[in-house]
């Protein structure tokens, strides 16, 4: 039986943004982002059009080299997604078929979610027949994702942390996160900035806060 978010999308009958579909016309179409890829990561990228085998090498030689290819991609994705919102502006409903859509904050309070969820044999039967599939990459992206148990609830997720862990990237898995630097404490203005949030509505229900102060490990 056929499963997944994008067939799931398709059933909508509504237009459809894809960013798997975008990001691959990227790679083919763009020199761009070719040219940008091929300045950040040379040891890797050899000609145009992007052949994704070597962006698959650069990722798993290097996990940083995973964010810059992000850096330079996801602007362009979400160029072309605005660029589909005004064509189809007048339409009542769009849908929106994007991989790590609330990690990447790309979700706005008036969006609907739909979660579309399936076995995890089903998921890695599937995965592997794809010409392309390495599980180290795999492993690499799934690392980014929100526990399943907070997008099946729908759940806005909240962070304040100290910079020095920053290395974490909880910016990338929380909607919301901030750090703060060693000079705040709760005591000072720390405890003003967290009630806040709370105070002026930031945290849509239902939430989570994830706190990590320093104060406490003293």
């Amino acid at each position: 039986k056929r499963q997944g978010k994008s067939y799931v999308a398709k059933k909508f009958r509504f237009p459809v943004f894809d960013a798997d579909v975008e990001v691959t016309k990227i790679y083919k179409k763009n020199r761009i982002c070719y040219n940008r890829l091929k300045n950040k990561l040379p040891k890797y990228i050899s000609s145009f059009p992007v052949k994704k085998s070597e962006l698959t090498k650069a990722i798993i030689d290097n996990q940083s080299n995973l964010k810059k290819i992000i850096k330079i991609v996801h602007p362009i994705v979400r160029a072309n997604m605005n660029n589909f919102f005004k064509k189809n502006k007048n339409k009542k409903i769009v849908v929106l078929d994007i991989p790590l859509l609330m990690e990447n904050k790309i979700n706005k309070k008036n969006y609907i979610l739909v979660f579309v969820d399936a076995k995890k044999k089903e998921i890695q039967r599937r995965l592997k027949k794809r010409p392309n599939y390495n599980p180290k990459i795999f492993y690499k992206l799934k690392k980014l994702q929100l526990p399943l148990e907070f997008k099946k609830n729908g759940y806005n997720t909240h962070a304040t942390y100290q910079d020095v862990i920053s290395f974490l990237n909880l910016n990338k898995i929380f909607d919301d996160a901030s750090g703060y630097d060693n000079y705040s404490f709760l005591w000072k203005d720390l405890t003003d900035e967290i009630l806040n949030k709370f105070d002026n509505n930031v945290m849509q229900e239902p939430w989570l806060y994830y706190l990590h102060l320093y104060d406490l490990h003293i």
